[in-house]
């Protein structure tokens, strides 16, 4: 059931199923190989399109579109999971925050981690605060149990090998004896902690304090608050910068 002339007001089948805040796009075309979801009655293949006022399932659920996008920035404490199963994990971000509408997090920030974190119910956000070839910055205020050296920013800072790959060069401060701020533009599992394993720190604590625009600022821990439309133009804004020096990279690396 494939759309050859697609116009504007199509969007791929995959990309509903996400901006809907249903599941990932790679999880929505899992679902579609499996033959679960329908478009109008009729069952939906890869690269299925959708048009506004069409009709989705996935098995007899009707998914709908979000009328209005929701953003909000979350002060993670300490023991809550970003994750969206609630069957499985009792201390879930979503039942901890318990917001009227459907959202999910965006990215993760681990059980033992607080700081702001990200929600929402539009999945184009989430695809390019994520995207990991946009280098958005995330900055966090650590805490080690022994006195920080020179020698321990400037190796955290050209980069580390952890997980089968070097970080990025980043960006570190030290704040006092125990306690640096550091800026990453990238998102593997555990990074921090990872790193500073490396040199034979342990991490005591961590918090993020910023993602790209959005600071956490005096948010107490376990409230959220809206994301201002500033904020979020901001935002966009950065996504569109983003996207033109990754053009001119591109181009200048023919």
């Amino acid at each position: 059931m494939l759309h050859e002339n697609a116009n504007k007001e199509d969007v791929r089948l995959n990309r509903f199923l996400s901006d809907a805040g249903f599941c990932s796009r790679r999880e929505a075309d899992r679902l579609i190989e499996a033959g679960r979801v329908t478009v109008d009655g009729v069952r939906a293949e890869l690269g299925t399109r959708v048009r506004k006022g069409q009709k989705v399932r996935v098995g007899s659920q009707l998914i709908r579109q979000n009328d209005r996008m929701v953003l909000i920035a979350f002060n993670k404490p300490r023991g809550i999971v970003c994750t969206t199963d609630r069957i499985r994990e009792k201390n879930n971000i979503i039942d901890y925050i318990h917001y009227p509408e459907r959202i999910y997090p965006i990215g993760r920030l681990d059980k033992e981690s607080e700081g702001l974190i990200l929600l929402t119910n539009d999945g184009t956000i989430v695809n390019h605060i994520l995207k990991a070839s946009q280098y958005h910055e995330k900055e966090y205020i650590v805490r080690v149990n022994k006195k920080i050296t020179d020698d321990f920013i400037q190796g955290m800072s050209k980069g580390v090998p952890i997980l089968d790959t070097v970080t990025r060069p980043c960006t570190l401060r030290r704040m006092d004896d125990y306690t640096f701020s550091i800026i990453l533009t990238q998102g593997l599992n555990r990074q921090i902690r990872y790193m500073c394993r490396y040199f034979d720190y342990h991490v005591t604590k961590l918090k993020r304090v910023r993602v790209m625009n959005i600071r956490l600022g005096n948010l107490p821990i376990g409230k959220w608050r809206d994301v201002t439309p500033e904020e979020l133009e901001t935002l966009k804004q950065q996504f569109i910068d983003n996207q033109r020096q990754n053009q001119i990279k591109r181009r200048k690396s023919r």
